[in-house]
């Protein structure tokens, strides 16, 4: 068992990473392994109900990592004084219009999404919401479920990359064919007339919106009592474009200003009150992305899959390594980036660092 090989060294465990991804794309809308969904959404996967399975993956998920928590806190944690939590993905929505309905559109989503795992461990049951929309096909907790469940991480990881806007289904259909797709009423999109939310990375889902990761954890804060908290991934990525010269490739200065904007918010979210503690920037190297493969480049250092899987470290590389050991000579405006290091040291732990 790991607690037992490595918490002697290991003292930050994720018991789950991603629950929501890998609950609705592999069983709501069959993009990722296994592949299930509702064949009527004519979708290519094998098999499935995008109505009930999405949440029974989820429900049992959430019951592992109780379990998993429970056993480390009741065997493990005092001696090897470590702690224990879970990493989340979400996106932050923004209301479509000034309409409320948009406006609660967008909390609805959120719920749908960051609140559909949050809830369950900081107060023992889904959102309610959920609850009203899903009905019977939602699974329930027994008492004894949910008192494990409430309480059961001592930090929460957030993976932030992008913002939507929130429509209000204000004729959303009461059909047969429910499902995760359509339960929360709300439609999202990147784009609202004609103009993008943000500038759109190589992934058609990714908009840059750096203040999205501020209002996030701002409305974690708020909501969940303000827990530890760690950016466990934030990125961006480009094209592999096999068309560019080595040195082209290299120069990535939209993933320096991604980079430093995210972080800029972060600083403010610190100065108001959130409790952040480490950042973790995607990614150390480009890598196989998901069903896009290598497509895409996530990295702060460049991968050659043609030449033996050679590795030269991009321009955001080395702007990363000075903004970990920022000089003390009065830096161009460029380099004025690096200042915000100066509080995030003072405000976090130690980690702020390239995940691969």
């Amino acid at each position: 068992m790991c607690f037992e090989q490595f918490g002697d060294r290991v003292k930050h465990w994720i018991t789950l990473y991603e629950p929501w991804t890998y609950s609705v794309s592999g069983y709501g809308f069959g993009m990722l392994a296994p592949f299930r969904c509702s064949h009527w959404l004519q979708l290519n996967c094998t098999g499935g109900d995008s109505a009930t399975e999405p949440y029974l993956v989820g429900h049992n998920l959430l019951l592992a990592h109780a379990a998993a928590v429970n056993l480390y806190k009741q065997n493990y944690k005092a001696a090897q004084k470590g702690i224990i939590g879970i990493t989340l993905f979400s996106h932050w929505m923004v209301p479509y219009s000034f309409k409320s309905h948009d406006h609660i559109a967008a909390f609805r989503a959120l719920d749908f999404m960051l609140g559909w795992f949050m809830d369950p461990i900081a107060n023992g049951d889904y959102p309610h919401i959920m609850r009203s929309r899903v009905g019977n096909r939602l699974p329930k907790f027994s008492a004894e479920q949910s008192k494990t469940l409430k309480g059961s991480f001592d930090f929460l990881g957030l993976n932030y990359y992008t913002a939507n806007y929130a429509i209000d289904m204000m004729d959303c259909p009461k059909s047969v064919n429910a499902t995760y797709l359509t339960d929360s009423c709300v439609n999202l999109t990147g784009v609202r007339n004609g103009i993008p939310i943000g500038p759109r990375a190589a992934s058609d889902w990714l908009y840059v919106y750096p203040r999205g990761i501020r209002d996030l954890l701002l409305y974690t804060k708020r909501k969940y009592n303000n827990p530890i908290i760690y950016i466990t991934e934030n990125g961006i990525n480009e094209f592999n474009n096999a068309s560019l010269s080595l040195k082209e490739a290299l120069n990535d200065e939209t993933r320096i200003d991604y980079h430093y904007c995210h972080i800029s918010y972060l600083e403010k979210a610190i100065k108001d009150g959130v409790n952040l503690k480490g950042y973790f920037a995607w990614s150390l190297l480009d890598t196989f992305e998901w069903t896009w493969g290598f497509t895409t480049r996530f990295g702060f250092n460049f991968v050659d899959y043609k030449d033996g899987l050679k590795r030269y470290p991009k321009s955001s590389a080395h702007w990363f390594k000075n903004f970990l050991r920022p000089t003390q000579a009065m830096p161009s405006q460029r380099d004025k980036r690096l200042h915000t290091f100066s509080f995030l040291s003072q405000h976090s732990e130690e980690y702020l660092l390239l995940s691969s």
